[in-house]
């Protein structure tokens, strides 16, 4: 079985995934695109956002994401009071780490975490309608509009294998400050 080790910048947060990914998109939405400007601006940040204004993700089953240290460095950024997604984020030195939806059985782990020749390869990019314009995106990989019913089915089929359990991540209480 395939594990990778993913650390943030300053190496004390580290997450490992196991197995395969449920995929790897480019999420092209206007929350990805705000909170990355947001977060890429933090002192010390990584550059979060791609030149075509997208943020590179790869989707894991939350039962095959594994909290190995830092766990009381990660806070969370939620773009309105009312958002069904948080952020989270190292602390230590402001790498982002996943997005989480709360009622989801997945982890959006960033791209960026993973070492250039270990990122498992783009499959689409999702949710292009909300990209700026004048963006042209190149057609390596399929560009919809918004999600697609196969995007939707990878997901389905992960949450049947996980057996609709939809494991709660409880320890990050920290809200990312200022």
């Amino acid at each position: 079985m395939t594990k990778q080790n993913l650390n943030c910048q300053c190496g004390t947060v580290s997450i490992s995934v196991i197995s395969q990914p449920i995929m790897s998109v480019e999420c092209l939405c206007t929350d990805c695109q705000k909170a990355g400007a947001l977060l890429q601006h933090r002192k010390g940040a990584p550059t979060i956002l791609k030149p075509n204004h997208s943020t590179g993700f790869v989707m894991y089953r939350k039962d095959r994401v594994e909290f190995l240290a830092g766990q009381d460095k990660l806070k969370s950024l939620t773009l309105n009071e009312d958002s069904k997604t948080r952020r989270v984020i190292a602390s230590c030195c402001n790498t982002p780490m996943f997005l989480e939806f709360s009622d989801g059985h997945w982890l959006s782990i960033y791209g960026l975490l993973w070492p250039t020749e270990n990122l498992p390869p783009l499959e689409m990019r999702t949710m292009t309608r909300s990209r700026p314009e004048g963006v042209v995106l190149s057609d390596d990989v399929p560009n919809p509009k918004t999600h697609t019913l196969s995007f939707m089915v990878k997901l389905l089929a992960a949450w049947v294998a996980m057996r609709f359990r939809v494991p709660k991540l409880d320890f990050i209480s920290g809200k990312l400050e200022d």
